[in-house]
C-alpha cells in the first residue's frame, strides 16, 4: 500500500469521487479551490501522485495557460 501524506490523500479521494462521476480533466486551481489548498500545493503534488497513485491515472495533457491533468480510474 502506497503511503501518503494528508494532502495527497485528500487529492486522491476528490479525483476518485470525481472520476466515478464521468469527469476526466482537471486543473489544479480547480482541485485546490474544492480542498482549500493553493494551486501551487496542488501543482506539485499531482506529478509525483502520477507516478505513485494506483487508484487514479494521473497524466499530464496539455498546457494553455496551467496544465491540464487526464485522470482516469486506476
Amino acid at each position: 500500500m502506497t503511503d501518503y501524506t494528508d494532502e495527497e490523500r485528500r487529492i486522491i479521494a476528490y479525483l476518485r469521487e470525481s472520476v466515478s462521476k464521468g469527469e476526466r480533466y482537471f486543473r489544479s486551481k480547480n482541485i485546490a479551490e474544492q480542498l482549500g489548498l493553493s494551486s501551487k500545493q496542488v501543482g506539485v503534488r499531482l506529478p509525483e501522485l502520477a507516478e505513485k497513485s494506483e487508484e487514479v491515472d494521473i497524466e499530464k495533457w496539455g498546457r494553455a495557460k496551467s496544465t491540464t491533468w487526464k485522470v482516469t480510474p486506476g
